[in-house]
Order: C-alpha cells, then sequence, then structure tokens
C-alpha cells in the first residue's frame, strides 16, 4: 500500500508544474463564461460537463452567436476526437478496473495526464505503479482545472458589463496552438487548419472551425506518408 501511495504522490508531484498552464485557461473558461451572460452554476456545471477546456471555450464562441444546439454538439465532439486515442492508449490498464475506479479515471484524462503518462519512463512501470501514478495526476489536473475556473466565475463576476471578454476565446486558442508546434508536421497541420478557418471565416455559426479542425485531422493522418514518399522520391 505504501508503494501505491508512493506513486499516487509521485503523479502529484509531476503535475505541479503544470498548474501555471491550467490555471490562465481556467480563469479565461470561468470569466468569459460569466461575461457572456451565464451564470456561475451554468459555468460550473458545463465545466464539469465538459471537462475539456478547449471543447468548452469553442462552445462559447458558438453560444455567443446563438449557434443551434446541433452545431455546438457537433463542434464539441470534433475537438474532442483526440480523446478516443487517448482512451484506447490506457484502455489495457483502465479496462480491467473495478466500474467505480474506471468511469472516474475515465472521465479525468485529458492531454495533461495524456501527456505525463505516456512517457517512456511511465510505461515501463508495473502496471499496478502506472494505474495509481495516472490517479495522482488525474485527481490533481481535476482539482486545477475546477479550481481555475471558480476563480475565474468570480473574476468574471467583478468585471463591468461592458467590458467585453470575448478577445480572450481566439487567444487562448491561439496560446494553446503555440504550445503544441514542435516539428516541421505539426507546424504543417496547424498551416493548413488555419488557412481553412481564414478562407471559410464566412460561413455561419463558426463552421469554418469544424471544417478546418476536419482538414487538420485528415492533414495529420495524410501527410506523414506523402513527406516519406517525397524524401523517397528524392533518394
Amino acid at each position: 500500500m505504501i508503494d501505491h501511495r508512493k506513486h499516487f504522490w509521485l503523479g502529484v508531484r509531476d503535475f505541479l508544474p503544470l498548474v501555471s498552464g491550467v490555471l490562465p485557461f481556467g480563469l479565461i473558461a470561468g470569466a468569459t463564461g460569466v461575461s457572456l451572460g451565464m451564470s456561475p452554476e451554468m459555468v460550473l456545471g458545463m465545466t464539469v460537463l465538459f471537462f475539456a477546456g478547449s471543447a468548452q471555450l469553442a462552445a462559447y464562441s458558438l453560444i455567443q452567436d446563438n449557434a443551434p444546439f446541433v452545431i455546438i454538439l457537433a463542434t464539441a465532439v470534433i475537438v474532442n476526437l483526440r480523446f478516443a486515442i487517448y482512451s484506447a492508449t490506457f484502455a489495457p490498464l483502465l479496462g480491467p478496473l473495478k466500474k467505480r475506479y474506471r468511469f472516474p479515471m475515465a472521465y479525468m484524462l485529458s492531454d495533461q495526464v495524456y501527456g505525463l503518462c505516456s512517457m517512456p519512463q511511465q510505461l515501463q512501470k508495473s502496471k499496478h505503479e502506472q494505474v495509481w501514478y495516472i490517479a495522482g495526476v488525474s485527481i490533481a489536473m481535476a482539482l486545477s482545472w475546477l479550481i481555475s475556473v471558480i476563480l475565474g466565475v468570480a473574476l468574471g463576476a467583478g468585471i463591468p458589463p461592458g467590458w467585453s471578454l470575448e478577445f480572450t476565446i481566439p487567444l487562448a486558442f491561439l496560446a494553446m496552438l503555440v504550445s503544441t508546434i514542435s516539428n516541421r508536421l505539426l507546424l504543417m497541420v496547424a498551416m493548413i487548419s488555419g488557412a481553412t478557418i481564414v478562407l471559410l471565416q464566412w460561413l455561419p455559426y463558426n463552421f469554418g472551425f469544424i471544417v478546418a479542425v476536419t482538414a487538420g485531422v485528415t492533414g495529420g493522418a495524410l501527410l506523414p506518408s506523402l513527406l516519406k514518399m517525397r524524401g523517397a522520391s528524392h533518394d
């Protein structure tokens, strides 16, 4: 049991440096929701329901445009498609757990959890050690996100109605985009998505955003093979 606790707290410890990245987005999510006229209860309920900052911010933008519910739902699903990959990665670990453990841990899965728990040094541990490590990272992430959104709601409640925070949504997405670009492939995918959304910005209800995400996903799937074929032809 002591060994399990050790790996749990290692997960908490390893997540702590990421709080500085989670906090600003949580503040934006909370404050922007209130500035759009949502009650604190609605913002917090949406936060618990989504548990995905990018999808929540995208939904805000569509709510602002009075988009139909089906468009908001489709956007949230497309933005969160990456979680299918995350779930498949951790299925061998979380699948055998009892439902009362498996469901909460699956719910708390996030980009940060996937990033930390899929590192090579973690994959070398035993399954029990990995599960406890994932639990530590997940709970630390969930608490950090919820607390930062609550702080954002409190901050937004004190902002005068005339001060619009709508501009923070694209800024938040831009910050998330820049932080993920680490190689040429990701840069090309970002350029494809960016060019698509600029060209289709005239579409209603930010539908260009859905097309841009789809174009980016398609580009990410096809570009590695195309680049490999191009390299082979030059050889």
